[in-house]
Parts: C-alpha cells; sequence; structure tokens
C-alpha cells in the first residue's frame, strides 16, 4: 500500500481488511504505514482493527468464518496491534482499578483482550483475570484490590447468566454499592445489563472505556 494522498479513512481500512483477510504482514504494514502518515495509535486501532476483527466476528456469527478464520484474523489484528501499542498516548494518573475478565464457561477473549488495552490507555490499573473466570473469583479479586469496576465479557449466550451471578455474589456480601459492574460482548444488550442489575454496558472497546469513565466518576 502507497501512503501517497491516502486519507484517514483509507488508513482504517486497509487496516480493517488486513484482519478480515487474515493477512498478518498485511496489517504490519498498515500499522506502519498509518503511523508514517500521523494517524493517531488509538484511532488507527479503533477505527481500523477492531472494526476489522467486529466484521470478522459478523462474518463468524452469519457463519462464512469459523473458529479457525477468526483465530487467524485475531492474529492479523494482534500483529497491527504490537506495532501500534508503543504508540498510543497514556492518560496521566489513575482513574481507578478495574477487575476484567471472560466470565465462566467461555474461552473467547479476543473482545476483552482489545478492551484491556483501552482501559490501560485510558488511565485505568487493570487487573486481567483472562477467561472461563468463575463469578466468585471476580468477586473475591476486586474485594482483593480494592477495585472500583468489575468488567465481565462473552460471546456466548450459554455464559451470560454467570454475569448475573457475579452481581448477586456482590450483593450477598454486602459491598454491592463500591463496586460497579459494566458488562459487554456479542450476545450481551443494554436490556440484559438493566435486568442483571449492572451499572453499565458497552458495544466495543472504546465505548467501555467512556462508560468506565462515567462510572467512576458517580
Amino acid at each position: 500500500m502507497q501512503n501517497r494522498n491516502l486519507t484517514a479513512d483509507d488508513h482504517f481500512k486497509e487496516l480493517a481488511e488486513a484482519v478480515v483477510e487474515m493477512d498478518e504482514e498485511r496489517a504490519v504494514a498498515a500499522a506502519h504505514a498509518s503511523l508514517e502518515s500521523g494517524i493517531d495509535a488509538y484511532d488507527a486501532i479503533q477505527q481500523g482493527l477492531s472494526a476489522g476483527m467486529e466484521r470478522a466476528g459478523q462474518l463468524f456469527e452469519e457463519e462464512e468464518y469459523f473458529i479457525p478464520e477468526l483465530l487467524m484474523c485475531s492474529d492479523a489484528m494482534y500483529a497491527g496491534l504490537e506495532v501500534l501499542k508503543p504508540h498510543l498516548k497514556k492518560t496521566a494518573g489513575s482513574r481507578g482499578t478495574v477487575v476484567i475478565g471472560v466470565i465462566e464457561g467461555d474461552t473467547h477473549d479476543i473482545g476483552k483482550n482489545m478492551v484491556r488495552i483501552m482501559f490501560e490507555t485510558g488511565g485505568f490499573n487493570v487487573i486481567d483475570l483472562g477467561r472461563d473466570v468463575p463469578p466468585q473469583r471476580f468477586v473475591d479479586t476486586a474485594i482483593d484490590s480494592n477495585a472500583d469496576i468489575i468488567a465481565l465479557s462473552t460471546l456466548m449466550t450459554t455464559t451470560m447468566d454467570g454475569m448475573g451471578t457475579v452481581v448477586r455474589l456482590l450483593n450477598e456480601a454486602d459491598i454491592r454499592q463500591g463496586i460497579k459492574v459494566m458488562v459487554g460482548g456479542g450476545p450481551i444488550s443494554p436490556g440484559f445489563a438493566k435486568r442483571i442489575g449492572a451499572d453499565g454496558y458497552a458495544v466495543n472497546a472504546a465505548e467501555a472505556v467512556k462508560v468506565a469513565r462515567e462510572l467512576v466518576a458517580i
């Protein structure tokens, strides 16, 4: 891809297409090209790589892509991320502590990893529990770390109830008021978040940071 006369949208499109087409070398080249053109690394990640991963997720839902293709898309995304991450501008000062992870029963952590990076860039102290995390572990870690927020993710409808279990356990421990809960992932909706008593819902990584900042400010 030639850098000459390319707009920011052209760079974002190239990054996204590299992910969708599972091309790691192209993703790396596109990431370098976007930086050379003066594009903010955060924008390149969110509007380029993340957008491409969202499209790959849609293709997976439509059964055009399957797990092997989705994993290769994520490899391309991570290849581009490695180039862009060192150029992210971190917000000075901590905005609070977030315990993040994928709820028990789900091992899909691509979206969660993207949200973690955005949280870290946004100035939050992040404790990443990984994937397939039991509800009680979220609660115990939040207590031990004096966390402000628990961020729960899933891509599977069969594991959604575990998010509600986290809220219930916080209530039972009588610490619900001190810890905000936010949820996200493919099958999650604002209605579901409200139904289980979560404090916030985010549709993507950039929105997750905005929601977290609002919750910490409350």
